[in-house]
């Protein structure tokens, strides 16, 4: 497994893939996701309480959570344009069980459902496991967001287990989704074909 000491050696500054680039959070970044965690719609689909987050609550976060020069998070950026139009981080950093709980959110509307954020997710994986060397990814999805579960699943992700009626939401109540990925399952998806022919 990778030294955690050695920070670019496991923290790259950034991740390129076809449609965006994760790049580690820069103080510009916090404008666009002061306006992420006013929007309602976001708060519905990613956080445990819809009560809009006060702009001192979502700077704290931003300077200890995204910022900071440990922080596992990137703003997701799209590849052309350089708009930040989301951000993602790893939690909950297990070394020893080699493990790391995964979030995601893609802030801007006009940019959900194009596969921006199955592309960022799948390179927050690849990070996870070639280059950190951990054994399972997990996360925590509202079983309401059908779009986010779609993208999860293609990513590679499994349902584990569900928290019965464990948010409520829309005058009734839903659960909250466990889903994982583990290291072999991740290569095995990702193996380069063989070679055939001379």
């Amino acid at each position: 497994m990778t030294s955690f000491a050695e920070t670019d050696a496991w923290d790259p500054p950034v991740l390129a893939g076809r449609l965006v680039v994760l790049r580690r959070h820069r103080a510009e970044d916090l404008g666009p996701i002061l306006r992420w965690y006013a929007d309602p719609e976001v708060a519905r689909l990613t956080r445990y309480s819809v009560r809009p987050m006060t702009d001192e609550e979502v700077r704290r976060y931003f300077e200890t959570r995204l910022l900071s020069p440990g922080a596992l998070a990137y703003g997701i950026h799209e590849r052309g344009t350089d708009r930040l139009i989301g951000l993602t981080t790893f939690s909950s950093l297990d070394p020893e069980n080699g493990s790391v709980l995964f979030h995601i959110t893609i802030g801007e509307h006009d940019r959900w459902g194009h596969g921006y954020g199955t592309e960022a997710t799948e390179l927050m994986l690849r990070l996870a496991f070639e280059r950190f060397g951990l054994h399972r990814v997990g996360l925590s999805v509202f079983s309401f967001n059908e779009r986010a579960i779609r993208s999860y699943t293609k990513a590679g992700f499994v349902v584990e287990g569900r928290l019965r009626d464990a948010i409520a939401r829309d005058g009734r109540w839903w659960d909250e989704v466990q889903m994982g990925i583990l290291r072999d399952e991740w290569l095995a998806a990702h193996a380069m074909p063989a070679r055939t022919g001379g």
